[in-house]
């Protein structure tokens, strides 16, 4: 894959981008509970989910943040200050120096949503931007290919310690494949994302 590595994206500065499956929208709560009002950070949620219910998580979450919190849409402008959370096959792409996502309905039997493809649309962006990438709780192992691209190419990677994840499936894989990456609790993700945005 050729990366793109000379963007100007001069209006983004922070992108957080979490993944998570089995046991995840508990430790993005408490995630997003802490973080402050977020000025250049956007943060981009892929955590799977029946499509149905990601409309009620999102207004969950919203109970908690400090921050707007929107469904990711298709052609939809990335804007600073905002949590998205993703559904279907979603991606970024750049026009005219700016971000917007690429949505598409996933298969049945697919996951909703894609860890991989929203994590790896980034790859080309993460020498122009300041990348923290995470994954979470969950069964199986999607996002940790895309996480392990990233870290190869600037990005900083976390994942949950063994302890401290609900479902080790994620996290385990992340642990062995993805190199740099940091392993944490949940509460400590928390504060490291908390100290990224500031």
């Amino acid at each position: 894959m050729s990366y793109m590595q000379n963007i100007n994206l001069s209006i983004y500065n922070k992108i957080i981008l979490i993944g998570a499956s089995t046991g995840g929208p508990g430790q993005i709560e408490k995630i997003i509970q802490i973080i402050p009002n977020l000025n250049s950070t956007i943060i981009i949620i892929a955590q799977h989910m029946a499509r149905g219910f990601i409309t009620s998580f999102a207004s969950h979450l919203q109970n908690c943040s400090l921050n707007p919190i929107e469904l990711a849409q298709n052609n939809q402008s990335l804007k600073n200050g905002y949590i998205y959370l993703c559904s279907g096959f979603t991606r970024v792409e750049e026009k005219n120096s700016q971000l917007y996502f690429i949505q598409e309905e996933s298969p049945d039997n697919g996951y909703n949503p894609n860890i991989n493809l929203i994590f790896n649309s980034f790859v080309p962006f993460s020498k122009n931007l300041d990348i923290l990438s995470i994954i979470l709780t969950g069964i199986g192992d999607d996002g940790v290919e895309a996480c392990k691209a990233l870290s190869l190419n600037s990005a900083r990677c976390l994942t949950e310690s063994q302890e401290s994840a609900i479902v080790d499936g994620m996290p385990h894989r992340a642990r062995i494949l993805v190199p740099n990456i940091k392993v944490l609790d949940i509460n400590s993700i928390a504060l490291n994302v908390k100290e990224f945005c500031l």
